[in-house]
């Protein structure tokens, strides 16, 4: 019964498609409230993996399902979104920035609760779902954006692997959530392969896209457009505009090139003691003009404008549990004193500068950092390093557990008290252990980025590999 009732659903689906395109043309919108082909494919997706999701995320309860109510909405902006393209044309960039804030306030939405409830339990859940929601941001890439689901699918899978960790053996609708979950960014790739391999797909026809994010209504009545306007008159070519002169210096211009051979009997002739090359003393008579030079343009052509990019002010103040420091540029002296246990720091697109944390702090995060130093005391949860490039950290007192990933180029110090701390990376490169010797100098340890996969018969089992040479 369940495979009939699985095949009956199947066969209404591709009812409502062949009825929408029959009515639309496979493209736009009908009237009668048909939607495109691709809607209805997304549509398809939602009712399953999506509903999936929402409702095991419901069976959990708490943040989890509080998180779930956002991606929902993310989920209906998004196709709000799909239902504006498949019946109008692409607008401008000014314009599609403004259909594409509803999709990115949902996304900023999801990523801002896991942040103010980093001491939830579920937090991990949390993460899985802030770490690889800007997925829902495809409509906005150009012209892969099936890689760049994928990658997000992956970064999910950091948390999610820990979620199966804790509840493998506990709980399994925790599992079936995680599955779930995946899912979703599963179906999307395949979705997006299907209708949208080099970007979202806008309607050929129709009119432009305008800001109100709200698809076009067929019209109802009334008078048409007035027609553009007919082209300009034709020129008139039977009068001379330059006077008699014109004709006349055409027929000489005729006349002397129907002389044929007989047209060079009017040159002159050069001698060689005329001639500049041959004759030096004529050299530094007179200023003799260059020519043009080959391939290069009479005048620098102004190169074109590019898109200035916004520049953010920096930030360093404390908002409720969370010192927030972003947007800081070549800041070498940023201090965070007052300091309390249930306190996080997190640090944002910061370059070239240094941090310094005093006392004794929940959590720190540094996330899209170039080139930036982090010194701190004692943290009693977890130091995470996201995104970032040639960062360095300094542990003074305890941390149990570095977090670096999706990181190129880290290199952290570590203290006496603070050896027995663990350090877990994903898809990141170049990082290096610092470890205190007995006469104050620090031992450098490389960490593994190459691994080696065996089936042992039973399991596979990885092992670290070293790279002679």
């Amino acid at each position: 019964m369940a495979e009939l009732a699985s095949l009956v659903q199947r066969l209404e689906v591709a009812v409502g498609r062949l009825e929408s395109m029959s009515g639309s043309g496979g493209s736009a919108g009908s009237a009668g409230g048909a939607v495109s082909a691709y809607v209805e494919a997304y549509d398809e997706i939602v009712r399953g993996s999506v509903a999936q999701y929402l409702s095991l995320s419901q069976k959990i309860g708490g943040d989890v399902q509080k998180h779930a109510e956002m991606m929902k909405q993310g989920f209906s902006n998004e196709r709000q979104l799909l239902v504006t393209a498949s019946s109008s044309q692409k607008p401008s960039e000014a314009v599609l920035m403004s259909l594409l804030q509803p999709v990115s306030k949902a996304i900023q939405q999801v990523q801002t609760f896991r942040e103010s409830n980093r001491t939830s339990p579920l937090f991990n859940h949390l993460s899985a779902v802030s770490e690889s929601v800007a997925a829902l941001g495809w409509v906005a890439m150009d012209p892969k954006p099936g890689p760049y689901v994928k990658e997000m699918q992956d970064a999910a899978m950091f948390y999610t692997n820990r979620v199966l960790k804790e509840y493998k053996e506990k709980d399994k609708t925790h599992v079936d959530w995680v599955k779930a979950y995946l899912s979703i960014w599963t179906d999307f790739q395949s979705y997006i392969k299907q209708h949208h391999t080099t970007g979202l797909t806008w309607s050929k026809s129709g009119p432009v896209a305008s800001a109100s994010a709200a698809p076009p209504s067929a019209p109802a009545g009334g008078c048409p457009p007035p027609p553009p306007p007919g082209p300009p008159p034709p020129m008139d070519l039977s009068g001379s505009s330059g006077g008699g002169g014109d004709a006349d210096d055409r027929n000489a211009l005729f006349a002397s090139i129907n002389k044929g051979s007989d047209i060079t009997k009017g040159l002159k002739h050069v001698s060689d003691d005329q001639k500049t090359h041959k004759n030096p003393n004529l050299r530094g008579q007179a200023q003799v003009r260059a020519g043009p030079k080959p391939f290069a343009s009479s005048a620098p052509r102004p190169a074109a404008s590019a898109t200035p990019t916004r520049t953010l002010p920096p930030v360093l103040e404390l908002e409720g549990k969370k010192w927030k420091v972003e947007n800081q540029e070549g800041a070498q002296d940023l201090v965070i004193s007052d300091t309390e246990l249930k306190q996080v720091v997190y640090a944002f697109k910061c370059n070239k500068s240094t941090l310094r944390v005093n006392g004794k702090i929940n959590s720190i995060i540094v996330d899209n950092c170039k080139k930036m130093g982090l010194v701190f005391d004692d943290v009693v949860g977890i130091v995470e390093i996201i995104n970032c490039k040639d960062v360095k950290i300094q542990v003074m007192g305890k941390v149990p557990t570095i977090s670096i990933n999706k990181t190129d180029g880290c290199h952290v110090y570590l203290s006496k008290d603070s050896l027995s701390c663990e350090i877990v990376s994903a898809k990141s490169s170049e990082m290096n252990i610092l470890v205190p010797q007995n006469d104050g100098e620090f031992s450098e340890l490389p960490v593994p980025e190459q691994f080696k996969t065996v089936w042992d018969g039973s399991k596979l089992v990885t092992t670290a590999t070293e790279i002679a040479g």
